[in-house]
C-alpha cells in the first residue's frame, strides 16, 4: 500500500501556469503503473497556457469552475466533471470563478517534459 498526503508533495508552477503537486509518477518512483496523476490549481480570474501534450489527459474537477477548452471546443466545467483530452489536442482551461479551479490531471503514459509543447508564454 502506498499513500501519499498532497500538503506532503512538493508545490511548483508547471509549463502550462498552473500551481502544480506531482503525486505520483513512475518515472520518478517504482510504482507499476503508467499513468501519472497531479493536482493543478488556478487562481481566479487565471488561465493556462495553451499547450498540447502527446499522450492522453484526464482532468477531473475537485473544486469551482472554469471553461475547458480543447482544440476548437469549449465548455463550462464544474466540480465532479471529468474532461478526457485526447493525444496532441491544443488545450487551456479558465478560471472564471471566485474561488481557485482545482482538478487531479491523469496523463497516460505518464507524464514526462518531452510529452509536452507550451504553444504560448
Amino acid at each position: 500500500m502506498k499513500v501519499k498526503k498532497l500538503k506532503n508533495c512538493v508545490q511548483f508552477i508547471g509549463g502550462d501556469d498552473s500551481i502544480l503537486r506531482e503525486i505520483l509518477n513512475p518515472k520518478k518512483e517504482k510504482l507499476k503503473v503508467r499513468y501519472s496523476l497531479a493536482h493543478a490549481k488556478v487562481k481566479p480570474g487565471k488561465r493556462t497556457l495553451k499547450h498540447r501534450l502527446k499522450y492522453t489527459e484526464v482532468y477531473f474537477i475537485l473544486k469551482g469552475s472554469g471553461i475547458m477548452h480543447i482544440n476548437e471546443e469549449e465548455m463550462r466545467v464544474n466540480k465532479y466533471d471529468t474532461i478526457l483530452i485526447p493525444p496532441n489536442s491544443i488545450q487551456y482551461i479558465e478560471n472564471k470563478g471566485r474561488k481557485n479551479l482545482e482538478f487531479l490531471c491523469i496523463v497516460d503514459p505518464a507524464w514526462e517534459p518531452r510529452c509536452e509543447e507550451i504553444l504560448e508564454s
